[in-house]
């Protein structure tokens, strides 16, 4: 169960909370902050690609989770990011002057990620790749493929995302700068625009 809710009119933010018997989840954003981030999952990889998340895509985020994390990570990574989705549905709001789409590829070493975003209204997720080892720490490398899709499921996106490369750390690190970089070219407000980037007249 989740409870949002949107802040001041006119703002970018939002605040969402969601209980189950797996996880405690207290999260905010702000699509229009500077970066800043307070995270603790319990998962110190997570907690380092929230940031990652933060940084890049210049939001200010908080996520508090307790979760069920002696059975294994899944629950609490993919809870937060469905967290993370209704509060990016929730601050985008109308979805009135966005850019709408972006793509962006991100190196990181070896590594190449790509992630290509339509803030759509529209659920979808493709994923090409695959993560070169198991896992990073306590951190299940594959939960980084979920962790995108349940966002863009959570937060109506569609999303077409592809890694390469021989280090799991970096394969996943840079996924999570590209979706970071495109959620923040797609969010921004195009100044010639006043209406919903659509035919239809919605998103």
């Amino acid at each position: 169960m989740s409870d949002s809710s949107a802040s001041d009119a006119g703002s970018r933010a939002a605040a969402v909370s969601r209980e189950t018997g797996e996880t405690t989840i207290d999260l905010t954003l702000d699509l229009d902050g500077d970066g800043d981030s307070e995270v603790d999952t319990g998962i110190g990889f997570f907690d380092h690609m929230l940031t990652a998340l933060a940084t890049h895509g210049l939001i200010d985020l908080t996520v508090q989770c307790d979760g069920d994390l002696a059975v294994d990570d899944h629950h609490t990574v993919e809870d937060v990011a469905i967290t993370l989705g209704e509060a990016l549905d929730e601050a985008l709001g109308d979805k009135r002057g966005i850019v709408r789409y972006a793509d962006r590829r991100v190196p990181l070493d070896e590594a190449l990620a790509s992630v290509v975003v339509d803030i759509s209204g529209r659920p979808y997720f493709v994923f090409d790749g695959e993560f070169s080892q198991t896992d990073i720490g306590d951190f299940t490398s594959d939960m980084a493929r979920h962790f995108v899709e349940s966002v863009a499921m959570n937060a109506g996106l569609t999303v077409h995302a592809s890694v390469d490369g021989d280090n799991a750390h970096h394969e996943v690190e840079a996924l999570f700068k590209a979706f970071a970089r495109a959620l923040d070219d797609a969010t921004r407000i195009d100044d010639r625009r006043t209406d919903t980037p659509s035919t239809k007249g919605q998103l």
